[in-house]
């Protein structure tokens, strides 16, 4: 009888796990930016449903020795901070977009990025 609570509890406990949705781990959508190839020519990148709270260098521009990708747009469910530098250094200059949001301009420039699902607290 024992081993028969234990399998229901084991089993009950892998559904619900196996139930809960995914976005608690990752946003949903896409995050797009442009950026140069060291031959000139403008590229568009794309991460498909980034994970939440883990930084991300960005193809092709990921590296503070290249020129960084601009004009970034968040089409994903997340909030995404923007970083200048590499790595998600905090020294750098961020930017928080929102969801589901338009295309920033062109002058706001991007290396790393991090999502969450809450929207981040500013800099002091």
């Amino acid at each position: 009888m024992k081993l028969r609570n234990a399998l229901a509890a084991t089993l009950g406990a892998l559904a619900l796990t196996l139930s809960m949705s995914g976005s608690a781990l990752a946003a949903s959508g896409e995050f797009h930016y442009t950026y140069k190839e060291a031959d000139g020519q403008v590229r568009e990148g794309a991460l498909s449903d980034p994970q939440n709270d883990s930084c991300v260098n960005l193809f092709g521009v990921g590296s503070d020795e290249i020129p960084a990708g601009y004009g970034p747009q968040n089409s994903t469910d997340g909030w995404v901070t923007l970083y200048v530098g590499a790595d998600c250094n905090e020294d750098s200059p961020q930017w928080v977009l929102r969801p589901e949001g338009n295309r920033a301009t062109d002058d706001l420039k991007v290396r790393s990025v991090k999502f969450s699902t809450e929207r981040p607290q500013p800099r002091d």
